[in-house]
């Protein structure tokens, strides 16, 4: 029987465990990307996008000709804020996003470009191919967030909503995932990713911003209902 291979998001977070127990210490190189591909069973442009997860989160930086290497001045702050956002619960994850996505929504409309809107589309197409795998759409899920932060072109709003995705990671949240995403919720997910996805191509922000709006309320209603269970 074939292993069954690993997504970006999965090598992203073995690697950041790494990183955050000392087991890859500052100034240390990591393995090439053609070395880490044959290690996880992947292509190395999976291996790429894990890279970029944690340059995202500050934790490691790829250097011309020289390869990417645990970086030292951002790894404390890194750590800090990875302890705070592990110790956050999934509703506290919502609440934040209502303070950014909406936003982000209006800046990916002004600022966006067709490469991203693109990227765009093939995580949509990602989430509705994977009606009935949890995991697979919520690792999709979390990418297409992310790259609506890229779209704006405004890197603090990148990192942020970077390190607000970190709370994914966390048992709490994986526990709540399988709690709370079955077909039919995967479904309505996918029809609210697209509907925002088309106001965002219109050049439509309070529209993308209302219905990010409306996508996080059901994701809020759905946790606070499983938290009651």
């Amino acid at each position: 029987m074939n292993p069954v291979k690993s997504g970006s998001a999965d090598i992203a977070a073995k690697l950041r465990r790494d990183i955050l127990d000392g087991t890859l210490r500052c100034h240390d190189r990591l393995p090439a990307e053609r070395d880490l591909a044959g290690i996880h069973g992947v292509s190395r442009g999976t291996i790429r996008q894990a890279i970029v997860s944690l340059q995202d989160e500050g934790l490691v930086e790829t250097r011309r000709s020289s390869g990417t290497f645990v970086t030292h001045a951002d790894l404390e702050s890194s750590l800090t804020a990875y302890e705070l956002f592990a110790n956050a619960r999934p509703l506290e994850l919502v609440d934040a996003r209502f303070a950014l996505e909406p936003h982000v929504c209006r800046l990916a409309v002004l600022h966006g470009r067709r490469a991203e809107f693109d990227m765009l589309e093939d995580l949509l197409s990602q989430m509705e191919s994977n009606l009935d795998d949890p995991i697979a759409f919520a690792e999709a899920d979390g990418q297409f967030h992310e790259a609506l932060a890229q779209a704006t072109g405004n890197s603090l709003l990148v990192w942020l909503v970077s390190r607000v995705n970190l709370v994914r990671h966390q048992n709490e949240w994986k526990r709540m995932r399988e709690a709370t995403l079955n077909r039919q919720t995967i479904i309505r997910y996918n029809h609210q990713h697209r509907q925002i996805m088309n106001a965002i191509r219109a050049r439509e922000p309070e529209r993308a911003a209302m219905l990010m709006k409306e996508h996080l309320e059901t994701a809020r209603l759905s946790l606070t209902r499983a938290a009651a269970t």
